[in-house]
């Protein structure tokens, strides 16, 4: 039997494991979950890879990164892998060929998000397959500690158990001793297969330099012109400042391009390919570029505005020297960046009536719950990803219960006939087909199914009808079509004090705020910092060290000296205006915390959903203007 050496040979093409990398393996081929901590781009990926082909079964990875999943796809099908993924964005036609590649048992490897895992769909096609291996990529979201927090991972550990997977790998470049704590505990891993490689990288050259606002354009010409070439990543906060600084840079006769979230699919996907062969050399991106990035040789990481925690900090500046060789990381480091931080993390706390109104609606609902996070969102005006936070809390309170996704509209188009349908059954099937049918509406191409009558007419759950029709589209008689998702919730509490139960929430929300503003504050400390900048770094994850030698402080740069954080006043008609617009838009603009927002420039659902309120000149009026303070003003004036 070829052992992980000789995988490593002939299917990766790699003389050595780097470190952790074998012992990882070996953990995971002993029958133990295992976690992995290893710096960015250390080869966390080849520890499920490799092992995936030693095991018999399928090896689900779990990533909430689209592009991620592309990228590893296309290079192990180049390796001879069998690999797939199940997304939002296959065809209905590929969609149907890789489910019948799970079925028949091809795939090494399915890539998949954590939604995915309670896709009904998708939970019906899995169960009862060998699932040797879950891989769970950026495993830190687990954590309500850690600085990326998803509700949907805190499910996962759910899966493993319902789906009888034999082990489970947590991979994460990002974890403080409490965040490796939680990973562990969440998936049974003993403390002995936690494989913590450490973060210190030794050709990594960090270095701060203070400034001005307005002089950060000059300052990064500066570096580029007087440095040697080579490959750099500039990150900024907003999407606008990817595309000035990266205009700045042409115009200054550099070859640069933006990257962002609102870019097109085709234009993000060219620039990243134009980087990777180096006929780009310098990207100015927001954090939507860089995860999953393999490119070796980048040699410079500027951060153009402050990074909004050391978790973020040391990810991002991990894509740089991988190869090995030195590498410059460089903060261009300005207190007013803080206001535009610190507005993001205000502007995602719900105000506390908007959690009463969610609440109620919830705890009003019956022992049946049937919701969606986005009309929930746009209803109460709380951001989709927080209203599943705030169901997931309600979860971990004992007071719902999970009770699936499912489609609430499910059609298909038929391609024989009744008869040619029915044919190839016996007669007890095609009876329980035939009642199956008898719960369809049909139009002139769709026949729309009733699932409620269906289940009462054919006696059968609701998961059994689904697989059967999944059947019956695969042997080609049908094309089926789901849609109108939606989540269920069981009721267990019959008796909830509201009152403790929304203040109780609104503190967690509160406590989470906090949380990720003391991150934000530990950057400014850091860009203040009199000793070893790597050891500051690494303190924070457990792994302080001696004075590095290499870093600007060591190399003896004087400690950053910050200019205080400048805003503008607040514009008395300002507050005279909100109030009144206030009144035309009550449900996106009644509450001072939503008002706070949208003159912040942070949109919500309720100000999405009302047309043109966007456009209003009030609209960022004030992004200059801290969150809080100016919170605190509309208040006052409310009051």
């Amino acid at each position: 039997m070829p052992t992980p050496s000789d995988h490593l040979k002939t299917t990766f093409g790699f003389d050595a494991f780097r470190a952790g990398q074998l012992e990882t393996i070996e953990i995971l081929l002993a029958g133990h979950s295992a976690a992995a901590i290893f710096p960015t781009g250390s080869g966390k990926s080849l520890c499920y890879q490799l092992t995936a082909l030693m095991l018999p079964g399928l090896t689900l990875v779990v990533s909430p990164l689209l592009a991620l999943m592309k990228d590893q796809i296309d290079s192990l099908q180049a390796k001879g892998v069998n690999a797939e993924r199940l997304d939002s964005s296959l065809t209905e036609e590929k969609y149907r060929e890789v489910s019948n590649a799970i079925r028949g048992g091809h795939l090494k490897m399915l890539f998949v998000s954590p939604e995915r895992l309670t896709n009904e769909r998708f939970l019906n096609l899995i169960r009862g397959l060998q699932i040797s291996l879950l891989a769970v990529d950026e495993a830190h979201c687990i954590s309500a500690w850690g600085h990326n927090f998803r509700p949907d991972y805190l499910k996962l550990a759910q899966a493993v158990k319902s789906l009888n997977v034999e082990r489970v790998l947590a991979l994460t470049a990002t974890a403080t001793p409490k965040v490796s704590a939680d990973m562990a505990e969440a998936f049974g891993i003993q403390p002995a297969d936690v494989v913590n490689t450490g973060f210190y990288r030794p050709n990594l050259e960090f270095r701060v330099t203070a400034c001005q606002g307005s002089e950060r354009d000059q300052l990064l010409l500066k570096r580029l012109r007087e440095r040697p070439a080579g490959p750099a990543i500039v990150y900024v906060s907003l999407q606008k400042d990817a595309e000035n600084a990266a205009k700045l840079l042409v115009a200054n006769g550099f070859n640069a391009a933006p990257y962002h979230a609102g870019l097109q699919t085709e234009q993000r996907t060219a620039t990243q390919e134009a980087f990777m062969e180096g006929r780009i050399p310098i990207i100015c991106a927001t954090i939507a570029f860089g995860m999953g990035v393999d490119k070796a040789d980048i040699r410079y990481i500027y951060h153009y505005h402050l990074a909004k925690g050391f978790e973020s900090y040391l990810q991002e500046t991990g894509r740089a020297g991988r190869d090995g060789a030195p590498a410059v990381c460089e903060l261009f480091a300005c207190t007013d960046d803080c206001t535009t931080l610190e507005n993001f993390v205000y502007g995602d706390t719900p105000a506390a009536a908007s959690i009463t109104s969610l609440v109620n609606e919830i705890l009003d609902a019956g022992d049946e719950i049937d919701v969606t996070a986005r009309e929930l969102a746009t209803a109460h005006d709380i951001r989709p990803l927080v209203v599943s936070t705030l169901l997931t809390h309600l979860e971990l309170f004992g007071i719902i219960q999970f009770d699936g996704y499912y489609y609430s509209e499910i059609r298909f188009a038929v391609h024989q006939s009744s008869a040619e349908i029915l044919a190839p059954y016996s007669d007890k099937q095609a009876a329980f087909l035939k009642k199956l049918f008898s719960a369809c509406k049909k139009a002139r191409k769709w026949i729309t199914l009733d699932i409620d009558d269906a289940i009462e007419k054919t006696g059968q759950p609701r998961d059994v009808i689904l697989r059967a029709l999944d059947s019956l589209q695969e042997k080609h008689c049908i094309t089926l079509q789901m849609s109108g998702y939606r989540q269920r919730f069981k009721r267990i509490q019959p008796e909830v004090d509201r009152t403790e139960l929304c203040a109780k929430l609104a503190n967690l929300f509160a406590q989470h705020e906090q949380l990720e503003i003391e991150r934000i504050d530990g950057m400014v400390a850091y860009a203040q910092e009199t000793t070893c900048l790597t050891n500051r770094l690494l303190s924070y994850f457990g792994e302080p060290i001696e004075p590095c030698g290499h870093c600007g402080v060591c190399l003896g740069d004087a400690p950053a000296a910050l200019p205080e954080r400048t805003a503008p006043p607040i514009d008395p008609t300002v507050l005279e205006t909100i109030a009144a617009l206030a009144t035309q838009h009550p449900a996106a603009l009644n509450q001072p915390r939503q008002q706070a927002r949208f003159l912040c420039g942070l949109n919500s659902p309720a100000v999405s959903a009302q047309r043109g309120l966007r456009g209003n000149r009030l609209f960022g009026s004030c992004a200059r203007v801290p969150f809080k303070t100016l919170l605190d003003r509309l208040a006052e004036t409310v009051n």
